[in-house]
């Protein structure tokens, strides 16, 4: 049985891999340690303004953004995360304090994603022909850009990133089949950094209006305690199931998928309650872990947030907001569901019973306790769906109503405990500050994700998009079913090393118009959203694949099990995921695409969950295990 001790060391060690991932490994100490909350705070501030009252062109607030993102970044990422024999390259692990390096690369970082900005009349006059200076700073830009995204997010984005701007130049070398007219340097660093089709585009602009305030959001009602509201709630209303609290960590994370962009931060909020529970009503280790995984990854596919994504989504195929998250409402549910239904087919398997109900929180006084935190939630949904206003508007007046609803909920617990109003405020005001520096430090990788994948995206404009679509046909030999395999395996390859948004952005750019307009020669018309929502998908499976998906490694060290063997099982619940794309490719009914009637889609969705059913129990050899 593990101890108490043993257990906060295991959760220690996953909120270390989600703080590597997302917050940084840096801890200095003496007066520096403040110049991360305070530039955290100042970004959040700001996004804040933009939102409300301060007027600036798209194109400074793009660069505002970056410039915040990338010292974020370069303050809280070492150059290298472990201590090196050599002592030059030890000099740039340091974890304890800033070196006059770290100082003046944070300084060259902000000018050169400012010079955009203040040089603008400059640099748009002079439009396509870019001078020296414009050259040498852009050319440096790329540089700490990819070096910013290799420190916060790993080698593979900015190694791939490399390998398309090799390509724009050596084009004209490559073999016959791939072959390119390649592009000046004038050209290349025009287009990628001095304008709105490469770093600056669509993708760094939709993180810079949009998922900011969503990523706020949904820290800001993590610090308010809505994360263990969630869990408490899922694990009173399900926990005395058969299997339970695999049961309550698929409710959980689904709530908590809602406001999460992060697979790993929705590891680490539910598996520290949900993971020992699974353990100690007799799930392996393993599977325990993996069910959350599962759970964490698919919590991507939950509206509004959808992993940051949506909005892209959105701007990409020129829909509203609103369109994007019904159309994926119904395969997120479906997806979800049969997971349910998954952990009760192995809880049958394995004869496995719930948690007593005398050991769990009674379910009207823990939602009635927790209510509060459904305010934001349910005022958000009918901001977009029902009044229809924009995303940013919807998520700064959620933002709003959670700032009065934090000192609301600490004044009344106060007076239950005898504590004074002033406390209560100072609490509130503690909790706030937290949120608003959380959310920045959440956001600070999204930011160069983007970034970074607005290159690939940037090179693809220059002219390579009619070579991928000739590379794809070849390669499939014209037959369009092989298209959308290799266009899943490409995702869940891709995905392995980057972050959902980024595999996003990059497969959207490269195969999601290739497959309309391939699938239109083959006879099938599908629309724009569908092709995006597909490689969306994949990518998302990648957080649970071995051997780099870090949300098995996270949810292994709370289980205290083998995060490839974790990552496997959990890609094996997953495998239901992995159907939903080929079944709304080719009924595009399931995104609720010109469907009105209510009936009718009550219709699609009842035989959506009874085929994931039957594909889930095949899966699971419901046919050929015997229950007990």
């Amino acid at each position: 049985m593990e101890t108490d001790k043993e257990f906060e060391k295991d959760i220690q060690e996953a909120q270390r891999i989600a703080d590597e991932a997302e917050g940084g490994t840096r801890h200095v100490t003496g007066w520096s340690r403040w110049i991360v909350p305070v530039l955290a705070l100042s970004w959040s501030l700001f996004q804040l303004s933009v939102a409300s009252w301060l007027l600036l062109d798209s194109t400074y607030i793009r660069s505002i953004h970056l410039a915040f993102a990338m010292s974020l970044v370069f303050f809280t990422h070492p150059a290298f995360k472990k201590q090196k024999k050599n002592k030059l390259l030890n000099y740039f692990a340091k974890t304890d304090h800033y070196s006059i390096l770290d100082y003046a690369t944070v300084l060259a970082a902000v000018f050169f994603a400012l010079y955009l900005m203040l040089d603008f009349i400059g640099i748009s006059n002079r439009q396509g022909a870019p001078i020296t200076r414009d050259l040498v700073i852009g050319f440096f830009l790329v540089i700490l850009l990819l070096e910013a995204a290799r420190r916060a997010l790993g080698p593979a984005l900015p190694i791939v990133a490399t390998v398309f701007i090799l390509y724009s130049f050596f084009g004209p070398y490559m073999p016959s089949v791939i072959a390119f007219k390649g592009v000046s340097i004038n050209r290349f660093i025009g287009q990628i950094t001095m304008s709105t089709e490469g770093i600056y585009g669509v993708p760094l602009d939709v993180s810079a209006t949009i998922v900011f305030l969503f990523v706020l959001f949904g820290a800001m009602l993590d610090k308010a305690g809505a994360g263990k509201y969630f869990v408490d709630l899922a694990f009173s209303l399900l926990g005395g199931f058969k299997g339970g609290p695999a049961k309550a960590a698929v409710l959980a994370s689904g709530l908590t998928g809602m406001v999460s962009g992060s697979s790993i931060a929705n590891v680490v909020t539910t598996g520290t309650f949900t993971i020992p529970l699974m353990k100690s009503v007799g799930y392996p280790d393993y599977k325990a872990g993996a069910v959350e995984v599962a759970c964490s990854t698919n919590g991507q596919l939950m509206p509004p947030i959808m992993g940051a994504a949506a909005f892209i989504i959105a701007e990409y195929c020129n829909l509203e907001y609103f369109e994007v998250i019904k159309a994926a409402f119904i395969p997120a549910v479906v997806s979800y569901i049969a997971l349910m239904y998954i952990t009760h087919l192995e809880a049958s398997k394995l004869g496995l019973r719930g948690v007593p109900r005398n050991e769990l929180p009674k379910f009207w006084p823990t939602f009635v306790k927790g209510i509060h935190f459904t305010i934001p939630l349910i005022f958000l949904i009918f901001e977009l769906v029902v009044l229809r206003h924009s995303a940013q508007l919807a998520a700064f007046r959620a933002i709003i109503a959670l700032v009065i609803i934090i000192p609301a909920q600490n004044i009344i617990t106060a007076k239950k405990h005898n504590m004074t109003t002033v406390e209560a405020a100072k609490k509130s005001v503690v909790q706030i500050g937290e949120a608003l520096i959380a959310g920045a430090k959440n956001m600070m990788g999204i930011g160069v994700a983007v970034a970074s994948a607005g290159i690939i995206v940037g090179v693809v404009t220059l002219g390579l998009g009619g070579i991928i679509t000739e590379v794809i046909e070849v390669l499939s030999g014209g037959n369009f079913y092989l298209i959308l395999i290799i266009t899943a395996i490409a995702s869940l390859i891709l995905g392995m090393g980057l972050p959902t948004t980024a595999n996003y952005i990059v497969m959207a750019s490269l195969t999601a118009p290739v497959i309309v307009t391939l699938g239109a020669q083959s006879g099938f018309v599908f629309p724009l959203i569908a092709a995006h929502l597909f490689v969306f998908f994949f990518g998302i499976l990648a957080d649970d694949t071995p051997p780099v998906g870090l949300a098995a490694f996270a949810a292994a060290a709370i289980a205290k099990s083998d995060p490839i063997k974790t990552g496997i099982q959990g890609f094996t619940y997953d495998i239901r995921t992995a159907i939903l794309p080929f079944m709304f490719i080719f009924n595009t009914d399931l995104l609720l695409i010109g469907i009105t009637n209510v009936w009718q889609v009550m219709w699609i969705f009842l035989t959506s969950v009874i085929a994931m059913f039957a594909f889930a129990a095949f899966t699971q050899g419901y046919f050929t295990q015997k229950n007990k």
